[in-house]
């Protein structure tokens, strides 16, 4: 082998991609060490993936990492009016707009963390929508209870409502309940959900005469048509993250209404003078502690409130029980046992972040409607409510940014999600009257009552009378008389 083969056969596997850098200079060789390359990103982008994939069993419930962080995004913009709801009902009992959205996205921060980490649910948790109208108009103004009470009433009806949960009380009511009415609640709020999206694009109107009715085509409704048959095609097609997309759409096609061609001054009833649909308000706001911790929990043990933590515990307790598994029977997101997945754990965090709502300043808090949003999308694990959770904490300082993102946008989500929601409808018995009536009832009630804790309640008296003028009162479990009777006592509160 000559002198020149032997030194290539010497250096073969050395060189650019080898230990040494060489280089020549004259008959000199030069060999320099080549530095260590740090682990590629893409390596560690797979490790985390992996991470992510193991803890919340992403791939075995069928899902993507990619899937859970757009239903993630869906759900947090369904219900992220949330930010500035809530806080507008709360001043009308005295709590400081800024200090109402500081709690709200505190308490919506931690609970659905808690959920996703914790109980690896993709339900959202954040200040309930409903009971905080009975906080605040029916408690504060109405019956005149002190702010402070009324902040500690929230605060013992959680702390009951945690020791409900941590004895299994309400997974032993669950199992009471029948199937055929766990898919008749599904139904029921699918189309509850359906018929919010419907009013928020007001689309279809209050009339007098017919009671509801469709609303007179404006640039509005064209748009809101437009935008529902965009989102609707890009569902249909199966592109990633459809219902995002369909939001945003929506929102880019809202920007010329008050500004070239329509009026979108019904949307603001409180601000008249504003008639577009896509508003800049500002790009951040300070947040405000300033009620955290104002609570009277010795005062609200008087005997004159009690009353009240019975209603704010049996309110929530129903609502919270009902969207568990109105969810769970639309998604599928059941055990072996055909439970609600993780429901044990997740009635742990409802019931602690319902708890810690007072603390920090707000009505309490519960799981949401919403979270149907981001199901639809695609999420099935406990990703998607850490994704929405942490999309929380920067509207801290940036609420006034969701004012970008009008109803009439949020609307085709929200209708397309009563679409998936009513799917348990055809595994309804309806051949079996006795099981398929009361089940119609919560399918109907719940949106014509406009209330999710009504509409079930009335399902469940109807489900035990029925059973007992038939003659067949050993169907019901012994848990369920006890339910029928709160769901009464709840019921004959309201008139």
């Amino acid at each position: 082998m000559s002198a020149p083969q032997q030194r290539s056969k010497a250096f073969e596997g050395v060189g650019i991609a080898g230990p040494f850098l060489i280089s020549k200079k004259g008959n000199k060789m030069n060999y320099q060490p080549k530095a260590v390359e740090p682990a590629s990103g893409k390596a560690q982008a797979s490790w985390l993936a992996s991470l992510l994939d193991h803890y919340f069993q992403i791939s075995k419930f069928g899902s993507t990492i990619r899937t859970e962080i757009l239903a993630g995004l869906t759900t947090f913009l369904a219900a992220s009016y949330v930010i500035v709801v809530n806080p507008s009902i709360l001043s009308h009992a005295g709590i400081p707009f800024s200090a109402g959205v500081t709690a709200t996205v505190l308490v919506s921060f931690i609970g659905s963390c808690a959920m996703g980490l914790y109980a690896r649910s993709p339900i959202l948790v954040a200040p309930g929508m409903g009971i905080n109208a009975l906080f605040a108009y029916t408690m504060v103004v109405g019956a005149k209870v002190p702010l402070e009470i009324a902040l500690g009433c929230v605060f013992w009806a959680g702390v009951l409502f945690t020791v409900m949960a941590f004895f299994n009380l309400r997974q032993t009511i669950i199992e009471a309940i029948p199937v055929d009415l766990r898919y008749g609640i599904a139904c029921g709020i699918g189309l509850f959900i359906a018929l919010i999206g419907f009013e928020n694009a007001k689309f279809i109107v209050a009339n007098p005469d017919t009671i509801v009715g469709l609303t007179t085509f404006n640039p509005v409704t064209l748009t809101f048509i437009a935008g529902f048959i965009l989102t609707v095609a890009l569902v249909v097609r199966k592109v990633p993250g459809a219902m995002m997309a369909g939001m945003i759409l929506t929102t880019i096609l809202s920007i010329p209404i008050g500004r070239w061609w329509g009026d979108g001054s019904a949307f603001w009833p409180d601000t008249p003078d504003v008639h577009t649909l896509v508003n800049w308000s500002g790009f951040s706001a300070a947040p405000d502690f300033s009620f955290v911790g104002q609570i009277d929990l010795v005062g609200a043990l008087s005997l004159i409130y009690l009353p009240f933590i019975f209603v704010f515990l049996f309110t929530n307790f129903i609502e919270a029980l009902s969207t568990f598994l109105g969810l769970a029977e639309a998604a599928d997101l059941k055990d072996e046992q055909g439970l609600p997945r993780n429901i044990k754990q997740s009635m742990h965090v409802d019931a602690v972040a319902a708890l810690i709502s007072a603390l920090l300043g707000t009505s309490p808090a519960t799981v949401y409607l919403e979270s149907g949003a981001g199901i639809a999308q695609g999420g099935r694990t406990g990703l998607v409510a850490l994704v929405a959770g942490l999309l929380f904490v920067p509207f801290l300082f940036l609420s006034p940014l969701l004012s970008l993102v009008p109803a009439v946008a949020t609307a085709p989500v929200l209708i397309l999600t009563g679409l998936f929601m009513s799917e348990p409808m055809s595994k309804i018995r309806w051949t079996d009257l006795d099981e398929a009536i009361p089940a119609f009832l919560a399918i109907v009630l719940i949106p014509l009552t406009f209330s999710i804790t009504l509409g079930l309640s009335l399902a469940i008296i109807a489900y035990v009378l029925i059973k007992l003028v038939c003659g067949r009162p050993g169907d019901v479990k012994p848990v369920m008389w006890f339910v029928a009777l709160l769901a009464a006592a709840l019921v004959a509160q309201t008139q």
